[in-house]
């Protein structure tokens, strides 16, 4: 990977949607030859999917909350099973090491929506609550 290749990338960061030929323009390729090298970046696995940012507050999901996860059980199935159906509400999920067993970054549209989440998640855990105030990032 060179530094066009990392150009190409950061471009792609800000904007996935950009056309092959403006992508081509920013980067001093043709966009017939930056498309050669996104499929290189695709097939390589470096480039592993395209996503989109949503602005959550304006699909009414304004309760922005961080949960550390406490399995009450050796076994984590049964809830990984419970929480593959709470997706919609389930921004991040992450196993991690330390203090907790999973950390989950979720949305809600109301605290009777979390009320409901956290009633539900007692059956197979125990949890700590950071509620964002704000994001630091612009």
């Amino acid at each position: 990977m060179d530094s066009t290749d990392k150009k190409i990338l950061e471009e792609l960061s800000i904007n996935g949607r950009i056309s092959m030929k403006e992508l081509g323009e920013k980067v001093n390729m043709s966009g017939a030859a930056v498309a050669i090298r996104v499929a290189k970046l695709e097939d390589n696995k470096i480039i592993t999917g395209y996503s989109i940012n949503i602005d959550q507050t304006k699909l009414n999901c304004h309760l922005h909350v961080f949960m550390n996860i406490y399995l009450n059980d050796i076994s984590h199935k049964p809830f990984l099973e419970w929480l593959k159906t709470k997706e919609h509400l389930v921004l991040n999920s992450y196993k991690v090491s330390g203090d907790s067993c999973y950390l989950l970054e979720c949305r809600f549209q109301s605290n009777e929506c979390l009320d409901e989440f956290l009633i539900e998640l007692n059956k197979y855990a125990t949890y700590r609550l950071s509620t964002v105030i704000k994001s630091l990032k612009s």
